[in-house]
């Protein structure tokens, strides 16, 4: 079993909007609202070195780099768009008392 890590509070993270969150390992993960569920996965694209948070842009549950146009299902971590063909790691979210919290 992994360890939990305590991220922020579920309200920061709006509709339709990004948000990072910092990992103890220095890494950061990416948190989505997508109808109303929360979803957590590796910040950085597999295809390149850019920030899905920082620099993607969320279409319903799809998130796209805008570094190479490449796109993830943000609830499965799977690529749905080329370039990118190798899944973003996902977190399982829960959240306890109002705060999001993942396994690592």
């Amino acid at each position: 079993m992994g360890q939990t890590v305590i991220l922020c509070a579920a309200d920061d993270v709006a509709e339709g909007e990004i948000k990072q969150a910092p990992l103890p390992d220095g890494s950061n993960v990416a948190l989505y609202r997508v109808e109303g569920a929360i979803y957590a996965t590796a910040d950085m694209c597999t295809h390149g070195e850019a920030s899905l948070s920082l620099e993607g842009l969320l279409n319903g549950k799809t998130v796209e780099c805008t570094f190479h146009f490449g796109t993830f299902d943000v609830t499965t971590g799977e690529p749905t768009g080329m370039p990118c063909e190798i899944p973003l790691k996902t977190y399982p979210v829960t959240i306890v008392d109002g705060k999001i919290q993942i396994e690592v």
